[in-house]
């Protein structure tokens, strides 16, 4: 349970990551109830307001008045409340005493019985003025008489059965200042009975509230030595097998959400109750966080993750060795690929299209010269078939096109492509269009995807820096496509001797000759992410980092557009003409 971005201290300093878990009795509480004209927020206006700030079992200050509502009281509120209108004629209007009673709480914790109907009209209130309103922690004391009570201790949890439950001081009133009085009673007689249960902050106080089985949280201990700080972690099953694989900033502010009300995943609680014990691997900043995770993910397999376990496993569009290249649709890459797509099917459909434009044969007997070209080849008139050709030179211009388009050294067969399609279109050939725009723009992903992470993976080594949050520097080598050292440079510390020292000390990296040099496109696609992000600053390359002038980039925003665009609608008039 994450704190609200104002939590404060009691003297008003926000409070830090390391500081949310303070204890209750450190927490300033102010204790809140209204009395109104009727029930809706949006139609009805506050008659009066009572607050009670307490910490530690102690009262610190008060604040309670009247309030003009600019209305008549209806009668049967009148009854209730004993509020007439005749007593709230000179009183204060909303808009002066909104803006006091939000310095009254600021930094503290809200607390009503039946919150949402009190924090309702507050805000409805605040909004009327035009008044941002600041983003409390709250507190409703029904939903937490709900949770600790037992239904034959308190077969009703109205506030006045609860302060007689547990001997209040104050007797409830319908008075905004006593019912609030009365409230605090009861928040500190609850806080008494889930202090015996383990309940000892506000992070554990309002994770309590939503029902979860004893099971479920008696495993927070399993949390209680992880650190403070980014890293990855690992549930662990019976046979000490690797149930899920996660990240966080906080680790153990992370993994004990897993224990509490906030997870509702019935997977999640499925594994958590397999789980023995967990593991930990701690890390220099989130990025390398994320590359820990995709690494583990592919050593484990863990049955609870649905995503990322399989980083290497695709299919590659790749051209083959025979003296007439053509292309064939593999699960190992060769040096000139395509990949790795999810399916074999779009495999298949991105090496047809490149075949078509870029003259390739896609039959797969052998051809020799003088021979004619056979029915799977591609017509002359949307590029031909090199088989057809006069000698054989001619034979070699269709894969080495193909070579420079997968490269991004040449653009033309994507500009050949939007140009039919636009042909296509004009002659009124809508739904062809469409299904040649759309395997189109699904190829122009595939090569600005394969394009981005091969201008990575190229580099030999590559250093950059980040800033911290705290002012420091976060550091990350990259070598080939892999996160092969990770670091950072404390406030004040001089980044340069840790950057050396991070080279001297990272991962030695092995390339192959496949396209992305043997690395994991999850991998590179997030150092590439990363390296993309605002504030990142290269420190220094092994060779330039840039991508292909005429490779796929300059499409991207046409291949988007063209992928969110729905199917033509054709008239049914048109279809038969």
């Amino acid at each position: 349970m994450s704190r609200a971005p104002n939590a404060r201290t009691a003297d008003g300093a926000q409070l830090s990551f390391d500081e949310l878990d303070t204890p209750l009795r450190d927490i300033t509480f102010v204790v809140v109830d209204l009395e109104t004209t009727g029930g809706s927020s949006e139609n009805d206006a506050i008659t009066e307001i009572g607050a009670v700030k307490v910490r530690g079992g102690e009262v610190i200050g008060e604040l309670g008045t009247l309030i003009d509502p600019g209305r008549a009281i209806p009668p049967y509120i009148v009854e209730i409340t004993g509020i007439t209108t005749a007593m709230v004629r000179d009183a204060p209007r909303i808009d002066a005493i909104l803006p006091a009673f939000l310095e009254f709480a600021r930094g503290a914790v809200l607390v009503a019985h039946n919150a949402g109907f009190d924090v309702g009209f507050l805000k409805a209130a605040a909004a009327r003025q035009g008044i941002l309103w600041p983003k409390f922690q709250v507190l409703c004391t029904v939903k937490l008489a709900r949770r600790v009570l037992g239904r034959d201790e308190a077969p009703s949890v109205k506030l006045s059965a609860l302060a007689t439950l547990f001997g209040a001081e104050t007797t409830p009133t319908h008075r905004a200042l006593d019912d609030a009085k009365a409230t605090v009673d009861v928040l500190h007689a609850l806080i008494g009975r889930v202090g015996n249960q383990g309940v000892h902050s506000l992070p554990e106080l309002l994770d309590y509230i939503p029902k979860v089985s004893a099971e479920q949280r008696a495993k927070r201990t399993l949390a209680s030595h992880l650190p403070r700080s980014p890293g990855v972690y690992l549930f662990r099953g019976p046979s000490d097998e690797v149930l899920y694989v996660g990240t966080a900033s906080d680790l153990r502010r992370r993994v004990r959400t897993y224990f509490t009300g906030s997870e509702t995943r019935g997977r999640m609680k499925e594994m958590i109750a397999l789980a023995t014990r967990i593991d930990h691997v701690e890390c220099a900043h989130p990025l390398e966080a994320g590359v820990r995770e995709l690494r583990l993910l592919r050593a484990h397999v863990p049955p609870y993750n649905r995503r990322s376990k399989y980083p290497m496993r695709g299919w590659w569009v790749t051209l083959t060795t025979e003296a007439f290249p053509r292309l064939s649709v593999v699960r190992t890459p060769t040096a000139d690929a395509l990949g790795p797509f999810r399916s074999r099917t779009d495999a298949a459909d991105a090496a047809l299209t490149v075949a078509e434009f870029c003259g390739l044969r896609t039959c797969t007997t052998r051809i020799g010269r003088g021979q004619q070209h056979g029915p799977k080849c591609p017509p002359r008139e949307i590029g031909g078939c090199p088989a057809v050709a006069d000698d054989e030179d001619g034979y070699r211009v269709a894969p080495d096109l193909t070579r420079a388009l997968l490269r991004g050294e040449e653009d033309a067969p994507l500009v050949r492509m939007r140009a039919h399609i636009e042909e296509l279109a004009a002659a009124e050939l809508f739904e062809t269009a469409a299904r040649l725009r759309d395997r189109v723009a699904a190829l122009g992903l595939a090569l600005r995807r394969m394009q981005r992470l091969g201008s990575l993976t190229a580099v030999d080594e590559l250093i950059a820096a980040e800033r911290s949050p705290d002012g420091g520097w976060e550091f990350a080598v990259i070598r080939a496509g892999r996160l092969a050292a990770a670091g950072v440079a404390r406030p004040g510390v001089p980044p340069m001797p840790v950057v050396e020292a991070l080279v001297a000390s990272a991962e030695t990296v092995l390339p192959d000759d496949t396209p992305l040099r043997g690395a994991s496109p999850e991998e590179a696609g997030l150092l590439v992410r990363w390296l993309g992000g605002d504030g990142v600053r290269i420190v220094r390359t092994s060779h330039g980092y840039s991508e292909p002038a005429r490779g796929a980039g300059p499409w991207e925003d046409w291949c988007t557009l063209a992928r969110t665009a729905g199917a033509p609608t054709v008239s049914v008039e048109r279809q038969h003409s």
